[in-house]
């Protein structure tokens, strides 16, 4: 089996992927926030691939369609899982608009794999499954719940005692679980006649704005919000981003580079204060994102 670093896997421009047709490839990604230092497009081979983002944003373009991940920061984090089809070769490229470092699993399967998945199944049998492979870059996203992001951890951090091929393994029958999971969690969602969303009012809406707004010096995260207002993650994330037009994840980060800007034009405080107060712990990721907000590094806000 073959592991890399990078977040699709990728072979050399050119480059048949190597090892058994229908082997699994299992990569993992931590510290790094880009997956390639340049722009440039690479090859990518048929396959169905499964990407568990724990932590930061993934941008890439694949035959001209923009793909967008965005699980947050350490202290904000929404982890998303992301499944997608690529039926025929194809390019990808990579945008780096990203300083947050990502914790990532990616997990894919080359085509053969998938047509083997798909012979051994009755002709009638997961229609969703089956429309969701016969398309080009179908795709298919959800936030994992407990049991898979415990998945993605393990093939993240193996146990210490496992070395070499058994690490390997382990990762390996960890992936499939997760692979098999994400599926039965999609055949769940698209094989029924969804519930109908629980619709959210203004005054709910204003309500979680309100408790952000309160709790800007606390760890937040979605989850916690919506077990404080009685929602459903999901109802929340939708709803705000009809509302308001952005994710939770942006308003709470909008909201500390806000307190921090007034506390360098009003008080005066130092950047690793002002960092502090806008929720990073390095005062370098906090000035390219103040930057990146306002135009103007932080030291020409200060009082």
């Amino acid at each position: 089996m073959q592991e890399t670093v990078p977040a699709l896997g990728i072979p050399p421009l050119g480059i048949p992927p190597l090892g058994i047709p229908n082997d699994l490839f299992v990569g993992t990604m931590t510290g790094l926030a880009t997956c390639t230092p340049d722009e440039e497009l690479h090859q990518v081979w048929p396959k169905f691939m499964v990407i568990v983002l724990l932590q930061g944003a993934q941008h890439f373009v694949m035959d001209g369609e923009h793909f967008r991940l965005d699980a947050g920061d350490a202290d904000i984090s929404v982890p998303q899982l992301f499944m997608l089809n690529v039926a025929r070769p194809c390019l990808v490229r990579f945008v780096n608009d990203s300083d947050v470092a990502m914790r990532k699993v990616m997990v894919s399967a080359p085509l053969p794999w998938v047509q083997d998945l798909m012979r051994s199944c009755p002709e009638d049998g997961m229609p969703a499954l089956r429309r969701f492979f016969a398309g080009h870059l179908n795709r298919f996203s959800f936030e994992p719940g407990r049991a898979l992001i415990q998945l993605a951890e393990r093939i993240l951090e193996p146990p210490a005692a496992m070395q070499g091929e058994l690490r390997t393994l382990y990762r390996k029958s960890n992936a499939l679980q997760l692979m098999c999971e994400a599926c039965l969690h999609m055949l769940d969602t698209t094989g029924t006649e969804a519930p109908k969303p629980v619709e959210m009012n203004r005054r709910q809406i204003a309500r979680i704005h309100d408790h952000i707004l309160e709790n800007l010096a606390r760890p937040l995260t979605v989850e916690g919000i919506a077990r404080e207002m009685g929602l459903s993650t999901s109802s929340i994330q939708r709803h705000f981003k009809e509302h308001l037009g952005m994710t939770v994840y942006e308003f709470i980060r909008l909201k500390r580079l806000e307190a921090a800007r007034a506390a360098l034009e009003r008080d005066g405080v130092p950047i690793a204060q002002a960092a502090w107060i806008a929720g990073y712990t390095s005062p370098t990721s906090f000035t390219a994102a103040f930057k990146k907000t306002y135009g103007l590094p932080p030291k020409h806000h200060r009082a």
